[in-house]
């Protein structure tokens, strides 16, 4: 899977990432073959290390299933309920 593929699934799912390259990509600088995950954000919400893990689990439940459309919509579900205990400053 490519970043740019990555970075799509992800952000069906309400998790923004990036698609960035690695050392020696051989994809070109807009397809990737990686990604990166901004932490400021999350922490800035108060997420401790058990919310990343959970956020984790949803990133890799989009990845492995982007066409199970039930599985996108349970990787959903984890990022609103993760999203609604901790909201935005001054929403």
């Amino acid at each position: 899977m490519t970043g740019k593929a990555a970075e799509a699934i992800l952000e069906s799912v309400n998790i923004t990432v990036n698609k960035n390259t690695i050392p020696f990509d051989p994809e070109k600088p807009m397809v990737t073959s990686g990604i990166r995950v901004g932490t400021p954000a999350l922490t800035s919400r108060g997420m401790k290390a058990d919310d990343m893990k959970v956020l984790a689990k949803a990133m890799a439940l989009a990845l492995d299933n982007p066409e199970r459309e039930e599985k996108l919509e349970e990787a959903r579900a984890m990022v609103k309920q993760l999203c609604d205990k901790y909201p935005l400053y001054g929403i």
